[in-house]
């Protein structure tokens, strides 16, 4: 039997990239201390704001977190994740980048690390970031 939807859930929505360099790794970025999930890696990218597209937010993000520009087309719609956490459920598409402008700089405190596909498992993940590292392995 199938649970039945909560109502009045507080739905955030998130985009997040996965940015492949030319050896075929993934950008991850550890959540800093005093941040929810703290320690735990994730996609990089960041919270869509009222009236802005996923692309336009991830490209945002991207620029004030990692000081990376990215033009809108370098953007490939990949999956996404839809999970519940005790007080909102996430919303998130993920999108593989392959090129850009700059190198990845920590702009608010994250450590960053390349990660080949087949070690991503071996990094502390958020629960909604789980299914996407299994997607990335089977599809890369």
């Amino acid at each position: 039997m199938s649970k039945t939807p909560k109502k009045d859930v507080k739905i955030v929505y998130v985009a997040a990239a996965a940015l492949i360099n030319s050896d075929g790794e993934i950008l991850l970025a550890q959540r800093p201390e005093g941040k929810s999930m703290a320690g735990l890696w994730e996609f990089p990218g960041g919270k869509i704001e009222q009236g802005e597209t996923p692309e336009a937010a991830l490209s945002r993000e991207l620029d004030e977190e990692l000081k990376l520009k990215i033009a809108p087309e370098d953007f490939e719609a990949f999956t996404f994740a839809s999970h519940s956490y005790e007080s909102f459920h996430l919303l998130m598409p993920l999108y593989v980048v392959r090129q850009w402008a700059g190198s990845p700089e920590p702009a608010e405190g994250q450590t960053l690390a390349w990660v080949k596909v087949h070690d991503l498992h071996t990094y502390p993940a958020p629960a909604a970031d789980i299914p996407l590292f299994d997607f990335l392995v089977y599809h890369l």
